[in-house]
């Protein structure tokens, strides 16, 4: 069941389920979103082509309704010096996790070429991408083998740049957007233009359907961001304690614990937003604009801290509604957030 480019606004709920790499994103979160009448998406980011391929299964064994699969768009690297420099400052901290750190960090593209390659010999219904776009000529033979293609964007030049490569519809993300911001590049200060402003500027360059992601917490922020023009909302932290998703425990607890978000590239070298704690004080000022390397540098550490449930050293993704995320089965959070917001709206 493809996905026609004049449908999104024909969800029978406008909520896409926001894909979420590191393992939040579960088939078995995509296929609750699909049963309340949403579009649920897996995340390939950090998987193997072999890897994603698997849940596509999954997903496909549980609905037979649309779904996506987000990429990672890879990027050149990032300054070996600074990377150096950054895990030099890094080496107290693993000693005190008892890791070391990599001293060489290969090239990695994600496996973007395979995954690609896969979604063109077996195609899902949608793909979107974050941290850039693909190729003309990918977009063009995904096209053909029938695939609805979404780009994320944070600014109006990207949103352009998006619709010129061959998007049929955009994802708006905001400041507020927990997680990676969707920036096309490592070095770019994100920018700080609320979402609903950002919806009106992207709005403005482009025709194409828009959807809102960032900081959608309750019901009356998803009817204010449908008002604005999107067509659909993406959730992701509003569905972190949900019961489908793949959070860790202590992250989950974690985001009724914590009062206060920022955004930092200490874990991943990429700006996003978290739960503001110990790890990101200390090192966010010194951290480089180097993904994924900062990534791969920092996961040892990552690792420890998550084995440890030490949420002052884990990078604990939230947007700013974090507070706000409700424990349940998916389905359930989302039809209640639906009428909540179908109730605002009036």
């Amino acid at each position: 069941m493809a996905v026609r480019p004049d449908e999104l606004d024909r969800l029978a709920v406008p909520v896409i389920a926001a894909p979420m790499a590191g393992g939040a994103s579960t088939p078995e979160l995509v296929a609750a979103v699909n049963g309340a009448g949403g579009l649920g998406f897996l995340a390939a980011g950090y998987k193997s082509a072999a890897a994603v391929a698997e849940q596509v299964r999954l997903v496909r064994e549980t609905t037979d309704r649309p779904f996506g699969v987000n990429l990672f768009v890879p990027a050149g690297p990032g300054d070996p010096a600074a990377v150096a420099a950054y895990r030099d400052r890094l080496r107290p901290e693993a000693q005190r996790h008892g890791v070391s750190l990599p001293e060489e960090v290969a090239p990695d593209r994600d496996d973007w070429d395979a995954k690609v390659a896969a979604l063109l010999a077996d195609p899902v219904p949608v793909v979107s991408y974050t941290f850039g776009l693909p190729s003309a000529e990918e977009a063009r033979a995904l096209r053909a083998a029938g695939t609805f293609q979404v780009g994320t964007v944070t600014t109006p030049e990207e949103a352009r740049r998006a619709e010129a490569v061959g998007m049929d519809a955009l994802c708006v993300q905001g400041p507020e957007a927990g997680g990676h911001r969707a920036t096309h590049r490592a070095a770019d200060l994100p920018g700080d233009r609320p979402l609903l402003d950002l919806l009106a500027a992207v709005r403005a360059v482009t025709g194409l359907p828009l959807i809102a992601a960032g900081g959608l917490a309750d019901g009356p922020a998803v009817a204010g961001a449908l008002r604005a023009g999107a067509v659909a909302v993406q959730l992701g932290t509003a569905l972190l304690r949900a019961d489908e998703s793949g959070a860790s425990a202590a992250h989950r607890a974690a985001l009724t614990e914590f009062d206060e978000t920022a955004v930092t590239r200490a874990f991943t070298g990429r700006p996003a937003r978290g739960l503001r704690n110990a790890f990101i004080d200390r090192y966010g000022p010194y951290a480089p604009a180097a993904y994924p390397e900062v990534h791969h540098l920092t996961a040892p550490l990552r690792a420890a801290a998550a084995r440890r449930g030490d949420t002052g050293a884990m990078h604990l993704w939230a947007g700013t509604g974090h507070r706000a995320a409700l424990v349940g089965p998916a389905a359930e959070l989302v039809k209640e957030l639906w009428r909540q917001a179908r109730g605002a709206g009036r």
